[in-house]
């Protein structure tokens, strides 16, 4: 298969790392297959140094995105829930991937980087 000169074009997974390795989006998924079906706040107390404005903004673009799904509950007081959906759970095995890879591999990246800041 040919691929584009266009940088942008050119790698196939572009488009999956924009959507899935954004700042907070690993995150935010990573806590949903790992602890269920949470409303707001129990997302925001986990991920403790998120806003409750970008949570807010990523929880929407994920949902965009078909990644994770929001139910509405009309109870006094309302009631939100987020989950991760098929889909979403689908990235668990490039997770598991990735987290396989870093327990290997991040030492080896730190010294890497000892190396190349101790030349400069």
């Amino acid at each position: 298969m040919e691929r584009s000169a266009d940088p942008e074009l050119a790698c196939p997974i572009a488009p999956v790392v924009d959507i899935v390795f954004s700042r907070w989006t690993t995150p935010i998924l990573w806590t949903l297959h790992q602890h269920g079906r949470q409303r707001f706040v129990e997302l925001e107390r986990r991920l403790t140094s998120i806003t409750p404005k970008v949570l807010t903004q990523r929880l929407r673009q994920l949902e965009r995105d078909g990644l994770v799904a929001r139910t509405y509950h009309a109870e006094v007081p309302p009631r939100v829930e987020y989950e991760i959906t098929e889909l979403g759970g689908s990235l668990g095995p490039l997770f598991a991937h990735l987290a396989t890879w870093a327990d290997s591999h991040l030492t080896d990246v730190d010294q890497a980087r000892q190396a190349y800041d101790a030349a400069r």
